[in-house]
C-alpha cells in the first residue's frame, strides 16, 4: 500500500501543555509505607503528568504533553491487548493525527445496511473517488500511537495501577501506586489524565460519578480467500431485534479476517444470543471461517457527571465521549485532549449534551422496534441522507444542507415511520402466528 504523506500539524493539546509549563509546584517529601520490600517511590521536583491508559485517548494526550516539554509517563497494563472495536476511523483523522496509510487494513468504499426483513440498501453511493472509511485493528493503531508518544519523549510503563492517593494540599502531588514486573512502585505526579476506559480507576478515585454502559461483543473470523474477497472493501450493518434490541450488528473487514459483532444496553445478559443471531444471518458469507479471537468490553452510553476535578482530567471512554447512535469513539478519544482544560468541573451540563440527549431519542425511535429499523434502512437509501451522513462523518463538521431537501427528508422520515411501523406490527403478528402454529 502506498505511503500516505501528511503534513505535521500543531497538537490541539498545546494550550494545556503551555498552561502546565507556566505553573510551579512546590516539591514535596512523600512518606509512604511500602507494600512489599521491593517497593520503591519515585519523586521529582520537575513538573510531571501521568497518563493512565494507552489507547487512542491516552497515547494522543501523552504525545502532545511530551511534545510540549512536560515530563510525561504513560501507563498501560496490557500493550498487547486490544479493545473490541469495529476499528473504523474517519478520513479527516488520517491527516489531523498523521496516521500513516500502512496502518490501514481496508479502505471501505461500499456499505450495506440490512433491515429485519432483509431489505438491503447500498450506503455509499455519494462517496467521491478519493473518499473511504479506514478500517484498522486497534492493537496496531494503539501500538503505533504509544510508540509515537515515546518518540516524543513520554516514558512508557507497562504496569497495573492499583491505587491513586489524592493530594493533601493544593500543591501536593498525586501518588500513583502500581505493579510492574511483580514489583510494587509509586510515582508522584502533579497532573493525571485518566484514559483507562469505561471501568476507569482514575474516575473512581476522584468520584467522577457513574454512567450507563453498553456491552460490545465481537468475534474475529478468518475467512477463506474467496469469502474474504467479498469483503475486500465492503462493510455491513445489520439491524433487527434478533441481533440487538437497541443497537446494531456489524461485519467489518480487516487484513485477513472480518470482525463480526453486536452490542446492547438493555439486554447485556443476552449478548451471546445476539452474537449467535448475527453469525446466523451472515452464515453463507462466512461459511468455512475460523474464529481466531473473541472480545467483549463495556462502552459508555453518555458522559460522566464530572470529567475534571482538581488536577485530574478524564478523556475517551473514561469520560464517556462516545457517539450514541453509532458507538464511534476513536476520533473523539484522540480529539478530546484539546478540551481537557475546558471540561466540566462541577457536573453542570456541557454545551452539546443536549445533542447527545437528542441522540438518545433518535436511537429509541430507529432502534427501538423492527418497524423503526425498517424505516431507518429505507431512509438510508436516499442519496441526500447518504451525502449528509458521509460529509459529517468523514470530515467531522456540520454538513451544509439544503432547506428544501431538509423538509423533504423530514416528510420522508415521518412517512417511513408510519408505513414501516405498520409493516413491523404485521411482521410481529406473523412471527407470533408461526409460533402458535408450531405449538
Amino acid at each position: 500500500m502506498a505511503a500516505h504523506n501528511v503534513t505535521p500539524v500543531q497538537h490541539p493539546f498545546q494550550n494545556l501543555t503551555q498552561s502546565l509549563k507556566s505553573r510551579t509546584f512546590k516539591p514535596q517529601t512523600i512518606k509512604c509505607i511500602p507494600a512489599v520490600r521491593t517497593s520503591t517511590i519515585i519523586i521529582s521536583s520537575k513538573l510531571r503528568v501521568a497518563v493512565i491508559g494507552g489507547g487512542p485517548a491516552g497515547s494522543s494526550a501523552a504525545e502532545a504533553l511530551a511534545s510540549g516539554g512536560i515530563e510525561t509517563y504513560l501507563f498501560e497494563r496490557s500493550p498487547e491487548a486490544a479493545k473490541p472495536c469495529g476499528g473504523a476511523i474517519p478520513l479527516c483523522m488520517l491527516e489531523e493525527f498523521s496516521i500513516p496509510s500502512h496502518l490501514i487494513d481496508r479502505k471501505v468504499t461500499q456499505m450495506k445496511i440490512i433491515s429485519p426483513s432483509n431489505l438491503t440498501v447500498d450506503f455509499g453511493k455519494t462517496l467521491k473517488p478519493h473518499e473511504f472509511i479506514s478500517m484498522l485493528r486497534r492493537e496496531v493503531l494503539d501500538n503505533f500511537l504509544r510508540l509515537r508518544a515515546k518518540d516524543r519523549g513520554a516514558t512508557l510503563i507497562k504496569a497495573l495501577v492499583t491505587n491513586i492517593e489524592l493530594p493533601i494540599s493544593e500543591r501536593s502531588p498525586y501518588i500513583i501506586h502500581y505493579i510492574s514486573n511483580n514489583t510494587h512502585s509509586s510515582l508522584a505526579v502533579d497532573v493525571i489524565v485518566g484514559a483507562d476506559g469505561a471501568n476507569s480507576k482514575v474516575a473512581k478515585s476522584i468520584k467522577a460519578g457513574h454512567y450507563t454502559c453498553a456491552i460490545a461483543f465481537q468475534e474475529r473470523i478468518k475467512l477463506p480467500e474467496d469469502k474474504m474477497k467479498y469483503y475486500e472493501n465492503l462493510a455491513e450493518m445489520y439491524v433487527g431485534d434478533d441481533v440487538s434490541p437497541d443497537f446494531y450488528a456489524w461485519v467489518f473487514p480487516k487484513c485477513d479476517h472480518v470482525a463480526v459483532g453486536t452490542g446492547s444496553v438493555c439486554s447485556k445478559q443476552n449478548i451471546k444470543q445476539f452474537q449467535g443471531a448475527i453469525r446466523n444471518r451472515v452464515k453463507p458469507k462466512i461459511h468455512g471461517g475460523q474464529i481466531i479471537k473473541v472480545e467483549a468490553h463495556p462502552i459508555p452510553e453518555h458522559p460522566r457527571p464530572t470529567r475534571v476535578r482538581g488536577r485530574v482530567a478524564l478523556v475517551g471512554d473514561a469520560a464517556g465521549y462516545v457517539t450514541k447512535c453509532s458507538g464511534e469513539g476513536i476520533y473523539f478519544a484522540a480529539k478530546k485532549r484539546q478540551n481537557v482544560r475546558r471540561s466540566n468541573r462541577s457536573g453542570v451540563r456541557e454545551r452539546g449534551e443536549d445533542n447527545r440527549r437528542s441522540g438518545f431519542e433518535k436511537r429509541r425511535v430507529f432502534y427501538g422496534s423492527n418497524g423503526g429499523r425498517e424505516a431507518l434502512v429505507e431512509l438510508c437509501g436516499k442519496e441526500y441522507v447518504q451525502r449528509m451522513t458521509f460529509e459529517s462523518y468523514l470530515y467531522k463538521k456540520l454538513a451544509k444542507g439544503n432547506p428544501l431537501e431538509d423538509v423533504r427528508m423530514a416528510m420522508d422520515t415521518m412517512g417511513s415511520l408510519i408505513r414501516c411501523n405498520i409493516v413491523g406490527r404485521e411482521m410481529n403478528s406473523f412471527d407470533k402466528n408461526m409460533i402458535f402454529k408450531r405449538l
